[in-house]
């Protein structure tokens, strides 16, 4: 069968369409079959259940309409009956669907803009399909394009099949692109919206650095050396954290190249951006004294509940440590994920002999003896007078000019003042209207039923009430700054863990919850 000129064209049409917009033909064909059946919908009417098709191979366009076989016949655009229905097919049933072919016919002017209105919605909707689909599976990934136009500050880029956009945000400070500028970014986000698939390009996302990295360092390509970090400050500096596998490697220095060639091919790509490369360590204080790089540190004090550590350094350092605007030392907790807190030796001296002093004095004023015994049992590590009721007396009496009476004498001096405290304590809570019963909550002690009476939780109810921040607080960052928020029991030394199980003991006796059951002892356990 011979295929007429304007069933090859309308083929030839299909494959154009799907060449030029990379998508399927079949898509196209569909397209053009559902316009046809709309066209064909408006001479024979909306209610008919009109169907299209269009042969991949010869171009040859059919229509049939699909009616219902039925007893009586109410609506004939969607039904037939059963003795029509079986002229055509002798096996018709009630409730088959017959095909009932109808004959071509040409398209006015009105039907056949309709048509292509609905051709090239569907192309589109397989376009943006198709762009969202191949973009989706490259986040993370850096892009090249041309910038095809600056609205706002906002670059629009032409990626070949598809723009993306870099917000003004996401530009390198001081960095300006013109229509025709190459460029390069990091897609970040690939998002389905209605206008079509958005492609999100950044060049201050940290990542971004780490592929550059990736892209002039063989050994990271190959998975030699691991980036485990980065931090930027963008345009100004930036840290990265990089270890290798293999111990004949410098990960330092392969990403460094000779004569500075690797590194200073990334840094010409994000406008002179100082990057401080820096060997990881999974020991938490070496990873964050070199972090800290160029500054040179004495000392590290770990607070791993809290995340922070406290750093000390030489006098002379102190500036280095911090940087212009703080810049070196946030970068640093950036990198390492830690709050830091920069000390010189000299103020960590005098916070230390004040901290002593302290003790001193409490001692000196809670077991009403002389300056001198208060300095032993400071110098000794001891931290608080419950400490001294818990030792042992021949401990206390190994302090040089210590002996056994004198350690049990001091020892009897604690327990008896902390009998006190503890009495007055009681007194004040009971005169606050903290109720009985929260004694008898573990882990709460006298002064902290004070202080909680103080801030209105004097129930077990009240205390059910509170969030784990309400105990022990939490912390903000505002820019550069932490601002810490103080909770009731501020002070006592509570981790977040133990707040919390506080409060949901004190939810389980309050009847909010039910008690976790044990688990089962396996036979022949302990």
């Amino acid at each position: 069968m011979a295929v007429s000129a304007n069933r090859l064209e309308l083929l030839q049409i299909a494959d154009a369409v799907a060449r030029e917009k990379l998508i399927d033909r079949q898509i196209v064909l569909a397209s053009m079959e559902e316009a046809y059946a709309k066209a064909a919908r408006s001479r024979y009417g909306m209610e008919t259940n009109v169907r299209a098709e269009i042969d991949p191979k010869t171009g040859e366009l059919r229509l049939w309409r699909h009616l219902l076989v039925v007893e009586a016949v109410d609506n004939p655009s969607v039904e037939i009956s059963l003795d029509d229905a079986r002229r055509s097919n002798p096996a018709a049933q009630l409730g088959d669907i017959i095909a009932d072919k109808l004959p071509p016919f040409d398209l006015g002017r009105i039907a056949a803009q309709s048509a292509k209105q609905v051709i090239v919605q569907k192309v589109r909707d397989a376009e943006r399909d198709r762009q969202y689909e191949e973009y989706k599976d490259r986040i993370g990934e850096i892009i090249n394009g041309v910038v095809k136009r600056v609205e706002y500050g906002n670059v629009i880029v032409d990626l070949g099949r598809s723009e993306g956009i870099v917000r003004r945000d996401e530009l390198i400070p001081r960095e300006v692109f013109r229509p025709g500028d190459r460029i390069r970014a990091f897609v970040f986000d690939v998002r389905r919206e209605a206008r079509g698939p958005q492609i999100f390009l950044s060049r201050t996302h940290p990542q971004f650095m780490a592929k550059l990295f990736a892209q002039e360092v063989p050994e990271i390509y190959d998975g030699i050396i691991t980036v485990k970090a980065v931090a930027r400050d963008p345009g100004s500096r930036a840290k990265i954290a990089v270890i290798s596998r293999d111990s004949s490697i410098d990960p330092v220095g392969a990403c460094v190249g000779m004569r500075g060639s690797r590194v200073q091919a990334v840094v010409g790509e994000l406008q002179g951006e100082k990057i401080d490369i820096i060997p990881w360590s999974p020991d938490v204080a070496t990873f964050i004294v070199n972090a800290l790089q160029p500054a040179e540190v004495a000392k590290v004090v770990l607070d791993e509940e809290a995340e922070r550590i406290e750093v000390v350094v030489p006098d002379d350092q102190l500036s280095l440590a911090i940087g212009r605007r703080g810049q070196n030392v946030r970068l640093a907790s950036q990198l390492t994920g830690w709050d830091i807190d920069i000390l010189t030796e000299a103020e960590e001296s005098e916070r230390r002999q004040k901290e002593f002093l302290e003790r001193t004095q409490i001692f000196m004023d809670a077991l009403d003896v002389d300056e001198v015994v208060g300095q032993l049992l400071a110098s000794e590590g001891f931290r608080s007078v419950e400490e001294l009721t818990y030792v042992d007396v021949a401990e206390l009496a190994s302090i040089e000019g210590f002996d056994e009476e004198t350690a049990a004498e001091i020892q009897n001096r604690a327990i008896n003042h902390l009998a006190e405290r503890d009495a007055a304590f009681d007194a004040r809570r009971r005169e606050l209207g903290v109720a009985d019963e929260m004694k008898e909550v573990a882990g709460l002690t006298l002064p902290m039923l004070v202080k909680l009476g103080e801030n209105d939780v004097k129930t077990i109810e009240d205390l059910a009430g509170c969030a784990t921040d309400d105990l022990v607080g939490w912390t903000e960052r505002k820019g550069s700054e932490t601002i810490k928020n103080a909770g009731y029991l501020d002070g006592f030394e509570m981790s977040r863990d133990e707040a919390e199980t506080l409060i949901m003991q004190a939810r389980v006796s309050a009847g909010w919850i039910e008690a976790p059951a044990e688990e089962p002892q396996i036979a022949g356990e302990a």
